[in-house]
């Protein structure tokens, strides 16, 4: 059982690793891509939308399918599949055969995302401790090893149509290799506080005849789910605002150079993925609701920081201390999603994830639109709202098992 529970967490790295690269081996691209199709970036940045929108609907189809079907049906399959349609943008010539392409990627890659995140649910819960953080930093690993791979191919003399259809088609083997080691159905346990078991419906046959107190602990159930949700939204929007205007603020307020301003970004990326990777650990030992408020109060002084600071390095201290704020939070907030019904960890995981995929995309909009009103660092004053928010709404994550901070992990070792 150890053995294949631990098998069951490594391919589940494997899997986001490589949805993190199939997504970055896009992101490497969009330049080439923006000049082959010969667009704007007003356009470009419409036609991203698309990709958005893919994705949130992706998920919304995919968290159900994963319930009714099982991960180890869903996951490689929508992993496979993000791996075909990785090179469709590459492919693309005008801007309407990049937009149906950006439309298809982007909802397999949701469709993966989402997947991918109810296994990890129900590794975690076998696991009997958080494990989440420790995917979500694989996440960021695999955009790293997309750049890599990217800078690589274009010094050997690869064209992009090329190098993404070489990292589409390496995807898809790895994707199939690893299909036997997850989880063959999410573990059986006692439904969640707060939740309704399927023998609650048995008796009757239909759900509407359920008795009264079933019917309010469901609704109760999902109502926290979509504050979860608004949660991650609050958050991600946060974090897309981070990936689009960091560089910009050390350039245009501080008058850094653009090389220097780059690194703007590359502070908070880092941060965000060594707090990942220590989340876990912290959230063992003190509960996910204290990683959820002190993260988010930890974002808020930084981003507050990068907002009044008048220096090039307290810019630098604040972004490093907003990812690492951050880092923690989104995972707490899918793992709480999952383990509020195991039985739809799938539905609910695309809920919170649909809903906070829409914050990141909002993001840069948002801080955008309030540059024509005050300047571009007092904006960032609005992600400090958004982040105390937060802090004060991390009381919905708490459960029994999460009111009393635990000295030792339990479980099953690394």
């Amino acid at each position: 059982m150890e053995r294949s529970l631990l098998g069951a967490r490594r391919a589940t790295y494997v899997y986001f690793i490589l949805c993190g690269t199939l997504m970055g081996a896009w992101v490497v691209h969009i330049p080439a891509a923006e000049e082959r199709v010969g667009i704007s970036h007003a356009t470009l940045g419409g036609l991203l939308v698309l990709l958005g929108l893919g994705a949130f609907a992706g998920m919304q189809v995919a968290g159900p399918l994963t319930d009714r079907l099982g991960a180890r049906v869903v996951v490689p399959a929508t992993a496979v599949l993000c791996g075909a349609t990785l090179v469709l943008p590459g492919l693309a010539r005008d801007p309407w055969a990049l937009a149906g392409a950006l439309l298809v990627f982007g909802a397999c890659n949701g469709a993966l995302d989402v997947s991918m995140n109810a296994h990890a649910v129900h590794v975690e819960k076998a696991y009997c401790r958080p494990v989440m953080s420790g995917f979500h930093a694989t996440f960021s690993v695999g955009g790293v090893l997309a750049a890599l791979v990217a800078a690589g191919a274009t010094s050997a003399g690869a064209g992009p149509v090329a190098t993404m259809a070489a990292i589409g088609g390496v995807s898809i083997v790895i994707a199939l290799v690893s299909v036997r080691a997850l989880m063959p159905a999410a573990p059986v346990a006692p439904p969640a506080e707060g939740s309704v078991g399927a023998g609650e419906f048995e008796k009757t046959g239909d759900p509407k005849e359920a008795p009264s107190p079933a019917r309010a602990a469901r609704r109760s159930m999902t109502g926290r789910v979509w504050l979860l949700a608004v949660l991650a939204l609050m958050v991600m929007l946060c974090e897309g605002a981070a990936n689009d205007w960091s560089a910009l603020h050390l350039r245009d307020v501080l008058g850094a150079s653009t090389s220097t301003a780059a690194f703007a970004y590359g502070t908070f990326a880092a941060a965000m993925t060594v707090g990942r990777l220590l989340a876990d650990r912290l959230a063992a030992r003190f509960g996910s609701t204290a990683v959820l408020r002190h993260g988010a109060i930890t974002a808020a002084v930084g981003i507050t920081l990068v907002a009044l600071g008048p220096w090039m390095w307290t810019a630098f201290a604040g972004w490093a201390l907003f990812g690492l704020g951050l880092s923690g939070t989104v995972p707490q907030l899918f793992s709480a999603a999952g383990h509020a019904d195991p039985a739809a960890a799938g539905a609910n995981v695309s809920r919170v994830a649909g809903l906070g995929y829409v914050g990141m995309l909002a993001g840069p909009a948002v801080i955008g639109w309030l540059t024509h009103v005050v300047a571009l660092n007092h904006t960032f004053l609005l992600l400090t709202l958004l982040c105390v928010t937060t802090a004060v709404g991390a009381g919905v994550l708490r459960t029994k098992s999460d009111a009393v901070p635990r000295d030792e992990p339990a479980g099953i070792g690394h």
